[in-house]
Protein backbone atom coordinates (compact mmCIF):
# COMPACT_ATOMS: atom_id res chain seq x y z
CA UNK A 1 0.00 0.00 0.00
CA UNK A 2 3.01 2.66 0.71
CA UNK A 3 4.46 1.52 -2.76
CA UNK A 4 0.91 2.39 -4.21
CA UNK A 5 1.09 5.98 -2.20
CA UNK A 6 4.32 6.77 -3.45
CA UNK A 7 3.60 6.26 -6.97
CA UNK A 8 0.64 7.95 -7.04
CA UNK A 9 2.17 10.71 -6.25
CA UNK A 10 5.84 10.49 -8.09
CA UNK A 11 3.77 10.32 -10.93
CA UNK A 12 3.54 13.91 -10.55
CA UNK A 13 3.96 16.62 -13.54
CA UNK A 14 5.32 19.53 -12.51
CA UNK A 15 5.87 22.48 -15.01
CA UNK A 16 6.93 26.11 -13.63
CA UNK A 17 7.48 29.26 -15.70
CA UNK A 18 9.24 32.44 -14.53
CA UNK A 19 7.80 35.76 -14.05
CA UNK A 20 8.07 37.87 -17.51
CA UNK A 21 9.68 35.38 -19.68
CA UNK A 22 6.76 33.03 -22.13
CA UNK A 23 9.82 31.21 -22.75
CA UNK A 24 11.40 29.94 -19.34
CA UNK A 25 9.71 26.84 -18.34
CA UNK A 26 10.77 24.15 -15.72
CA UNK A 27 10.26 20.87 -15.50
CA UNK A 28 10.97 19.44 -12.09
CA UNK A 29 9.67 16.15 -10.32
CA UNK A 30 8.51 16.02 -6.58
CA UNK A 31 8.46 12.44 -5.31
CA UNK A 32 6.95 11.73 -1.51
CA UNK A 33 5.91 14.91 -0.44
CA UNK A 34 3.14 13.09 1.18
CA UNK A 35 5.04 11.37 3.32
CA UNK A 36 7.09 13.36 5.41
CA UNK A 37 5.28 16.79 5.01
CA UNK A 38 1.78 17.41 3.63
CA UNK A 39 1.84 20.71 4.05
CA UNK A 40 5.03 21.06 1.91
CA UNK A 41 2.93 21.43 -1.51
CA UNK A 42 2.97 25.05 -0.54
CA UNK A 43 6.46 25.62 -0.94
CA UNK A 44 6.26 24.06 -5.27
CA UNK A 45 5.73 27.49 -6.03
CA UNK A 46 8.91 29.65 -5.49
CA UNK A 47 9.09 33.23 -5.47
CA UNK A 48 10.26 33.18 -9.15
CA UNK A 49 7.63 31.21 -10.76
CA UNK A 50 4.65 32.93 -12.35
CA UNK A 51 2.65 29.70 -12.84
CA UNK A 52 2.98 26.02 -12.00
CA UNK A 53 1.17 23.57 -13.66
CA UNK A 54 0.88 19.71 -11.98
CA UNK A 55 -0.53 16.92 -13.88
CA UNK A 56 -1.67 14.41 -12.18
CA UNK A 57 -4.46 11.36 -11.94
CA UNK A 58 -7.32 12.00 -10.04
CA UNK A 59 -8.01 7.81 -9.79
CA UNK A 60 -4.78 7.40 -7.95
CA UNK A 61 -4.30 10.62 -5.99
CA UNK A 62 -8.10 9.40 -4.60
CA UNK A 63 -7.32 5.89 -3.48
CA UNK A 64 -4.70 7.83 -1.38
CA UNK A 65 -5.78 9.47 1.42
CA UNK A 66 -2.42 11.36 2.59
CA UNK A 67 -2.67 12.14 -1.15
CA UNK A 68 -5.81 14.23 -0.71
CA UNK A 69 -5.36 16.07 2.20
CA UNK A 70 -1.95 17.23 1.43
CA UNK A 71 -3.91 18.71 -1.96
CA UNK A 72 -6.60 19.85 -0.13
CA UNK A 73 -3.76 21.99 2.84
CA UNK A 74 -1.41 23.21 0.34
CA UNK A 75 -4.12 24.42 -2.39
CA UNK A 76 -7.70 24.73 -0.61
CA UNK A 77 -9.14 22.08 -2.62
CA UNK A 78 -13.11 21.12 -1.14
CA UNK A 79 -12.60 18.05 -0.25
CA UNK A 80 -15.70 16.98 -2.51
CA UNK A 81 -13.26 16.73 -5.44
CA UNK A 82 -12.18 13.64 -4.75
CA UNK A 83 -15.68 11.81 -3.78
CA UNK A 84 -16.99 9.30 -6.24
CA UNK A 85 -19.60 10.89 -7.24
CA UNK A 86 -17.94 14.15 -8.34
CA UNK A 87 -15.36 12.14 -10.37
CA UNK A 88 -18.09 10.27 -11.89
CA UNK A 89 -19.90 13.40 -12.89
CA UNK A 90 -20.36 13.74 -16.41
CA UNK A 91 -19.08 17.52 -15.82
CA UNK A 92 -19.14 20.55 -12.96
CA UNK A 93 -18.23 23.92 -12.81
CA UNK A 94 -17.61 26.05 -9.63
CA UNK A 95 -15.23 28.70 -7.64
CA UNK A 96 -14.69 30.32 -4.40
CA UNK A 97 -12.57 32.48 -2.68
CA UNK A 98 -10.39 31.53 0.39
CA UNK A 99 -10.04 33.46 3.18
CA UNK A 100 -7.70 33.59 6.61
CA UNK A 101 -9.43 35.89 9.47
CA UNK A 102 -11.22 37.88 6.99
CA UNK A 103 -8.19 38.36 4.43
CA UNK A 104 -8.74 37.05 1.10
CA UNK A 105 -5.67 34.50 0.40
CA UNK A 106 -6.70 32.92 -2.78
CA UNK A 107 -9.29 32.30 -5.62
CA UNK A 108 -10.12 28.88 -6.45
CA UNK A 109 -11.82 27.52 -9.96
CA UNK A 110 -12.74 23.92 -10.45
CA UNK A 111 -14.10 22.49 -13.57
CA UNK A 112 -14.53 18.50 -15.17
CA UNK A 113 -15.99 17.70 -18.45
CA UNK A 114 -16.54 14.10 -20.33
CA UNK A 115 -15.98 13.64 -24.03
CA UNK A 116 -16.52 10.57 -25.66
CA UNK A 117 -14.40 10.36 -28.83
CA UNK A 118 -16.02 8.67 -31.71
CA UNK A 119 -14.19 6.92 -34.84
CA UNK A 120 -15.25 6.31 -37.87
CA UNK A 121 -15.36 2.41 -37.57
CA UNK A 122 -17.50 2.77 -34.34
CA UNK A 123 -14.53 2.47 -32.05
CA UNK A 124 -14.67 5.04 -28.90
CA UNK A 125 -12.37 6.34 -26.41
CA UNK A 126 -13.68 8.51 -22.81
CA UNK A 127 -11.88 11.59 -21.63
CA UNK A 128 -12.71 13.08 -18.23
CA UNK A 129 -10.29 16.36 -18.28
CA UNK A 130 -10.34 18.08 -14.92
CA UNK A 131 -8.82 21.38 -14.12
CA UNK A 132 -8.34 23.15 -10.41
CA UNK A 133 -7.15 26.59 -10.84
CA UNK A 134 -5.80 29.26 -7.14
CA UNK A 135 -4.75 32.28 -8.10
CA UNK A 136 -2.79 33.98 -5.25
CA UNK A 137 -3.14 38.18 -4.96
CA UNK A 138 -0.62 38.19 -2.79
CA UNK A 139 2.05 37.19 -5.04
CA UNK A 140 -0.19 37.38 -8.22
CA UNK A 141 0.76 33.45 -9.40
CA UNK A 142 -1.28 30.98 -11.01
CA UNK A 143 -1.60 27.11 -9.75
CA UNK A 144 -2.94 25.06 -12.28
CA UNK A 145 -3.55 21.41 -10.96
CA UNK A 146 -4.84 19.44 -14.75
CA UNK A 147 -6.34 16.06 -13.93
CA UNK A 148 -6.72 13.09 -16.32
CA UNK A 149 -5.54 14.56 -19.48
CA UNK A 150 -4.85 11.83 -21.79
CA UNK A 151 -3.16 12.33 -25.69
CA UNK A 152 -4.01 13.80 -27.29
CA UNK A 153 -5.36 16.65 -25.18
CA UNK A 154 -2.77 16.54 -22.53
CA UNK A 155 -0.21 17.80 -25.20
CA UNK A 156 -2.03 20.56 -26.47
CA UNK A 157 -3.73 21.74 -23.39
CA UNK A 158 -0.53 22.11 -22.18
CA UNK A 159 1.35 23.80 -25.03
CA UNK A 160 -1.54 26.02 -25.16
CA UNK A 161 -1.06 27.11 -21.68
CA UNK A 162 2.45 27.50 -22.00
CA UNK A 163 2.54 29.64 -24.63
CA UNK A 164 -0.42 31.90 -23.07
CA UNK A 165 0.08 36.12 -23.06
CA UNK A 166 1.35 37.18 -20.05
CA UNK A 167 -1.23 39.61 -20.10
CA UNK A 168 -3.94 36.93 -19.40
CA UNK A 169 -2.51 35.65 -16.37
CA UNK A 170 -3.66 38.15 -13.76
CA UNK A 171 -7.11 36.90 -14.82
CA UNK A 172 -8.29 33.53 -12.94
CA UNK A 173 -10.21 32.55 -15.48
CA UNK A 174 -7.75 32.64 -18.28
CA UNK A 175 -6.88 28.65 -18.48
CA UNK A 176 -10.36 28.16 -19.53
CA UNK A 177 -10.20 29.11 -23.03
CA UNK A 178 -7.39 26.38 -23.72
CA UNK A 179 -9.43 24.03 -22.19
CA UNK A 180 -12.66 24.76 -24.07
CA UNK A 181 -10.49 24.47 -27.02
CA UNK A 182 -9.84 20.97 -26.33
CA UNK A 183 -12.83 20.02 -25.24
CA UNK A 184 -14.50 20.94 -29.09
CA UNK A 185 -11.09 19.67 -30.70
CA UNK A 186 -12.35 16.06 -29.71
CA UNK A 187 -15.78 16.89 -29.33
CA UNK A 188 -16.08 17.87 -33.47
CA UNK A 189 -14.25 14.75 -34.76
CA UNK A 190 -16.64 12.83 -32.52
CA UNK A 191 -19.89 14.57 -34.17
CA UNK A 192 -19.00 14.14 -37.82
CA UNK A 193 -18.12 10.26 -37.13
CA UNK A 194 -21.59 9.98 -36.06
CA UNK A 195 -22.76 12.32 -39.16
CA UNK A 196 -20.75 10.11 -41.63
CA UNK A 197 -22.31 6.28 -40.18
CA UNK A 198 -25.93 8.46 -40.38
CA UNK A 199 -25.03 9.04 -44.10
CA UNK A 200 -23.70 5.62 -45.13
CA UNK A 201 -27.15 4.09 -43.90
CA UNK A 202 -29.17 6.92 -45.70
CA UNK A 203 -27.14 6.46 -48.89
CA UNK A 204 -27.65 2.36 -48.64
CA UNK A 205 -29.44 0.49 -51.52
CA UNK A 206 -33.16 -1.03 -50.88
CA UNK A 207 -31.75 -4.48 -50.88
CA UNK A 208 -33.77 -7.08 -53.35
CA UNK A 209 -36.18 -9.21 -51.07
CA UNK A 210 -36.85 -8.98 -47.27
CA UNK A 211 -35.01 -6.44 -45.74
CA UNK A 212 -31.99 -7.02 -43.46
CA UNK A 213 -31.45 -4.21 -41.57
CA UNK A 214 -28.02 -4.53 -38.91
CA UNK A 215 -29.78 -3.37 -36.06
CA UNK A 216 -26.71 -3.79 -33.60
CA UNK A 217 -25.42 -1.25 -35.67
CA UNK A 218 -27.71 1.11 -35.71
CA UNK A 219 -28.41 0.59 -31.91
CA UNK A 220 -24.30 1.45 -31.38
CA UNK A 221 -24.57 4.66 -33.55
CA UNK A 222 -27.69 5.69 -31.75
CA UNK A 223 -26.16 4.71 -28.31
CA UNK A 224 -22.75 7.10 -29.54
CA UNK A 225 -25.27 9.42 -30.49
CA UNK A 226 -26.70 9.61 -27.17
CA UNK A 227 -23.47 10.07 -25.27
CA UNK A 228 -22.30 12.96 -27.66
CA UNK A 229 -25.43 14.88 -26.78
CA UNK A 230 -24.96 14.45 -23.43
CA UNK A 231 -21.45 15.82 -23.64
CA UNK A 232 -21.92 18.61 -25.07
CA UNK A 233 -25.29 19.67 -23.71
CA UNK A 234 -22.86 19.52 -20.16
CA UNK A 235 -19.96 21.71 -22.07
CA UNK A 236 -22.56 24.20 -22.99
CA UNK A 237 -23.83 24.16 -19.34
CA UNK A 238 -20.43 24.57 -18.31
CA UNK A 239 -19.20 27.44 -20.38
CA UNK A 240 -22.47 29.30 -19.57
CA UNK A 241 -21.39 28.84 -15.61
CA UNK A 242 -17.65 30.16 -16.56
CA UNK A 243 -19.11 33.10 -18.38
CA UNK A 244 -20.90 33.70 -15.69
CA UNK A 245 -18.71 33.70 -12.73
CA UNK A 246 -16.32 35.25 -15.07
CA UNK A 247 -18.40 38.11 -15.77
CA UNK A 248 -19.13 38.15 -11.66
CA UNK A 249 -15.68 38.27 -11.21
CA UNK A 250 -15.06 41.16 -13.38
CA UNK A 251 -17.34 43.31 -12.10
CA UNK A 252 -16.43 43.06 -8.60
CA UNK A 253 -13.28 44.23 -9.55
CA UNK A 254 -13.69 47.27 -11.35
CA UNK A 255 -9.95 48.28 -10.57
CA UNK A 256 -8.99 44.67 -12.24
CA UNK A 257 -11.10 45.14 -15.12
CA UNK A 258 -8.54 45.13 -18.26
CA UNK A 259 -8.34 44.36 -21.57
CA UNK A 260 -6.80 40.94 -21.30
CA UNK A 261 -10.34 39.94 -19.46
CA UNK A 262 -12.33 41.74 -22.24
CA UNK A 263 -10.35 39.14 -24.56
CA UNK A 264 -10.71 36.07 -21.98
CA UNK A 265 -14.38 36.95 -22.20
CA UNK A 266 -14.90 37.14 -26.19
CA UNK A 267 -12.74 34.47 -25.86
CA UNK A 268 -15.05 32.06 -24.18
CA UNK A 269 -17.87 33.38 -25.89
CA UNK A 270 -16.30 32.39 -29.27
CA UNK A 271 -16.14 28.79 -27.93
CA UNK A 272 -19.47 28.63 -26.61
CA UNK A 273 -20.85 29.17 -29.30
CA UNK A 274 -18.58 26.89 -31.29
CA UNK A 275 -19.58 24.14 -28.91
CA UNK A 276 -23.37 25.65 -29.14
CA UNK A 277 -23.17 24.57 -32.89
CA UNK A 278 -21.28 21.51 -32.69
CA UNK A 279 -24.96 20.85 -30.60
CA UNK A 280 -27.13 21.43 -32.81
CA UNK A 281 -25.78 19.51 -35.13
CA UNK A 282 -25.64 16.76 -33.07
CA UNK A 283 -29.21 16.77 -32.31
CA UNK A 284 -29.52 16.96 -36.11
CA UNK A 285 -27.64 13.35 -36.24
CA UNK A 286 -29.85 11.88 -33.35
CA UNK A 287 -32.89 12.67 -35.59
CA UNK A 288 -31.90 11.94 -38.59
CA UNK A 289 -30.62 8.64 -37.12
CA UNK A 290 -33.89 7.80 -35.65
CA UNK A 291 -35.62 8.71 -38.95
CA UNK A 292 -33.15 5.48 -40.19
CA UNK A 293 -34.02 3.81 -37.75
CA UNK A 294 -37.95 4.28 -37.90
CA UNK A 295 -37.71 3.77 -41.86
CA UNK A 296 -35.54 0.35 -41.09
CA UNK A 297 -38.55 -0.74 -38.73
CA UNK A 298 -41.69 0.24 -41.58
CA UNK A 299 -39.80 -1.11 -44.08
CA UNK A 300 -39.03 -4.67 -42.48
CA UNK A 301 -43.29 -4.21 -41.39
CA UNK A 302 -44.06 -3.23 -44.97
CA UNK A 303 -42.80 -6.27 -46.56
CA UNK A 304 -44.03 -8.40 -43.45
CA UNK A 305 -47.15 -7.00 -44.12
CA UNK A 306 -47.00 -7.88 -47.97
CA UNK A 307 -46.32 -11.64 -47.56
CA UNK A 308 -48.72 -11.83 -44.98
CA UNK A 309 -51.33 -9.99 -47.64
CA UNK A 310 -50.20 -13.05 -50.45
CA UNK A 311 -50.14 -16.11 -47.65
CA UNK A 312 -53.97 -14.55 -46.49
CA UNK A 313 -55.12 -14.60 -50.90
CA UNK A 314 -53.75 -18.23 -50.64
CA UNK A 315 -55.51 -18.77 -47.69
CA UNK A 316 -58.51 -17.55 -48.83
CA UNK A 317 -58.40 -19.91 -52.35
CA UNK A 318 -58.20 -22.87 -50.28
CA UNK A 319 -60.70 -21.89 -48.41
CA UNK A 320 -63.02 -21.66 -51.44
CA UNK A 321 -61.77 -25.12 -52.46
CA UNK A 322 -62.95 -26.51 -49.21
CA UNK A 323 -65.83 -24.99 -49.40
CA UNK A 324 -66.04 -26.47 -52.94
CA UNK A 325 -65.24 -29.77 -51.65
CA UNK A 326 -67.49 -29.53 -48.49
CA UNK A 327 -70.67 -28.75 -50.35
CA UNK A 328 -70.15 -31.71 -52.49
CA UNK A 329 -69.36 -34.18 -49.44
CA UNK A 330 -72.87 -32.88 -47.89
CA UNK A 331 -74.69 -33.40 -51.03
CA UNK A 332 -73.43 -36.67 -51.31
CA UNK A 333 -73.89 -37.43 -47.97
CA UNK A 334 -78.07 -37.99 -47.24
CA UNK A 335 -77.73 -40.65 -50.77
CA UNK A 336 -74.97 -42.40 -49.01
CA UNK A 337 -76.39 -42.45 -45.98
CA UNK A 338 -79.47 -43.87 -47.35
CA UNK A 339 -77.51 -46.45 -49.16
CA UNK A 340 -75.61 -47.69 -46.05
CA UNK A 341 -78.76 -48.10 -44.34
CA UNK A 342 -80.44 -50.05 -47.52
CA UNK A 343 -77.28 -51.77 -47.86
CA UNK A 344 -77.34 -53.64 -45.06
CA UNK A 345 -78.54 -57.21 -43.99
CA UNK A 346 -81.96 -55.76 -42.13
CA UNK A 347 -83.59 -54.86 -45.67
CA UNK A 348 -84.11 -57.30 -48.40
CA UNK A 349 -85.74 -57.57 -52.19
CA UNK A 350 -87.08 -60.13 -53.95
CA UNK A 351 -88.59 -60.37 -57.03
CA UNK A 352 -91.91 -62.12 -55.97
CA UNK A 353 -92.25 -60.65 -52.09
CA UNK A 354 -91.03 -57.20 -53.00
CA UNK A 355 -89.34 -55.59 -49.89
CA UNK A 356 -89.23 -56.95 -46.63
CA UNK A 357 -87.41 -55.98 -43.38
CA UNK A 358 -86.40 -57.68 -40.39
CA UNK A 359 -88.06 -57.20 -37.04
CA UNK A 360 -84.31 -56.86 -35.92
CA UNK A 361 -84.20 -53.53 -36.87
CA UNK A 362 -84.20 -51.73 -33.98
CA UNK A 363 -80.52 -53.00 -33.33
CA UNK A 364 -78.85 -50.77 -35.91
CA UNK A 365 -80.26 -47.02 -33.65
CA UNK A 366 -79.55 -49.29 -30.63
CA UNK A 367 -75.48 -49.16 -31.59
CA UNK A 368 -75.55 -46.25 -34.02
CA UNK A 369 -76.94 -43.67 -31.46
CA UNK A 370 -74.74 -44.24 -28.21
CA UNK A 371 -71.71 -44.36 -30.40
CA UNK A 372 -72.66 -41.05 -32.56
CA UNK A 373 -72.74 -40.01 -28.82
CA UNK A 374 -69.92 -40.72 -27.50
CA UNK A 375 -68.18 -39.51 -30.75
CA UNK A 376 -69.31 -35.74 -30.54
CA UNK A 377 -68.57 -36.32 -26.44
CA UNK A 378 -65.15 -37.54 -26.81
CA UNK A 379 -64.16 -34.69 -29.94
CA UNK A 380 -66.20 -31.91 -27.50
CA UNK A 381 -64.14 -32.71 -24.47
CA UNK A 382 -60.83 -33.91 -25.52
CA UNK A 383 -58.79 -31.18 -25.04
CA UNK A 384 -59.78 -31.12 -20.92
CA UNK A 385 -59.27 -34.89 -21.25
CA UNK A 386 -55.82 -34.57 -22.50
CA UNK A 387 -54.86 -31.64 -20.16
CA UNK A 388 -55.42 -34.08 -17.60
CA UNK A 389 -53.66 -37.20 -19.04
CA UNK A 390 -50.49 -34.97 -19.35
CA UNK A 391 -51.04 -33.76 -15.89
CA UNK A 392 -50.62 -37.09 -14.37
CA UNK A 393 -48.50 -38.00 -16.14
CA UNK A 394 -46.02 -34.99 -14.94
Amino acid sequence: MQEQKSRACDDLLILQRNKGDAGDWRQTQRANFHLEAPNDLSDTIPAWSKICIIVAHSTEIGRCSQCRQAFADAFCMPHFWWSYHFLRANGTFGCERTRNSGVETGFNTWSRFSVKKVEHDTRYKWYHPGVFTRLLPSTNQTVILAFDLDPPIKERFLRAVMKSDESWLNDPFWVYPHLLEQIALIEEPAVWAIRDHVRSIETEGKPEGRPQPDYRRLHDIARHAIHVNETLDVAVQNTEHILMQHESYTNSRPDNASPASEDIHLRLRSWQSFIGNLRCQSISNEKRLQNEVQLAFNTVAQHDASVTLEIGRATQMDSAAMKTIAFVTLTFLPPTFICAIFSTSFFDFGGDSGWSMSNKFWVYWVVAIPTTVFTVLVWTYWPNIRGILLSENE
